[in-house]
């Protein structure tokens, strides 16, 4: 079997986890904020799943077909990363934290928060994070460029291999990427800059930013797009 399609999907999907964007944003920004990443990242990385099994489903050929569709769902991405990005800048005052414990905007420890809030608010805070990160990654106009345009060059119908187990595996793969990559960023940002508040206050603005202009970048380009398909 031939394995020069799916070793060229996958360097590009290598380069693209290894590129900053969004994703990058938000998984710093969660490394930065009290309590475990992995909510987040586990959302990222099912949005992936998402895509993966949209593709599989055949749903990728129909997006490749209409490029207008996937111009409103990189709106609608964009909207998206405007809302996020404004989230977590008007939240880089409770980036860092002070001797191993959290610290809160009025001075006291997230552990006393938590004991006075219950632990409905507790359970709340993961499923959010969770949440959050899939709608970042499953409406990410690069994941969706990445599936719909870029993975269907690679899929080759004479191979051995269904169309859907092609798919399937560079989807997988590419999630495996993003595991890996996102772990190490969340968990760098968390014991690089976590015990530093100033710095960790810093780059969660840059990070709130970049994620501002990111989705102000993708609302234009693909409004000045429509713009000219209706005209």
């Amino acid at each position: 079997m031939d394995l020069t399609p799916f070793l060229g999907f996958a360097g590009i999907s290598l380069t693209l986890a290894l590129t900053p964007g969004a994703d990058w944003a938000y998984t710093i920004a969660a490394g930065l904020r009290p309590g475990s990443p992995a909510p987040s990242v586990a959302g990222l990385c099912a949005g992936y799943i998402v895509h993966t099994a949209l593709v599989a489903a055949g749903l990728g050929v129909l997006l490749a077909a209409r490029p207008d569709l996937v111009a409103w769902l990189s709106v609608a991405g964009a909207v998206y990363l405007l809302w996020l990005g404004a989230t977590t800048a008007r939240g880089w005052r409770h980036a860092g934290f002070t001797g191993g414990e959290a610290t809160l905007p009025s001075g006291g420890s997230l552990g006393d928060a938590v004991d006075t809030r219950g632990s409905a608010a507790g359970t709340r805070g993961p499923v959010l994070d969770f949440l959050k990160g899939l709608g970042t990654s499953g409406i990410n106009p690069k994941a969706l460029l990445l599936f719909a345009a870029v993975m269907p060059q690679f899929i080759r119908t004479d191979s051995p291999l269904p169309v859907v187990a092609q798919t399937t595996t560079m989807g997988l793969t590419h999630l495996a990427f993003t595991v890996v990559v996102y772990s190490l960023v969340a968990v760098a940002a968390r014991r690089l800059l976590a015990a530093k508040p100033k710095r960790a206050q810093a780059v969660t603005l840059v990070s709130g930013v970049l994620m501002l202009g990111i989705g102000g970048l993708l609302l234009v380009e693909q409004a000045v797009g429509l713009a000219a398909v209706v005209a």
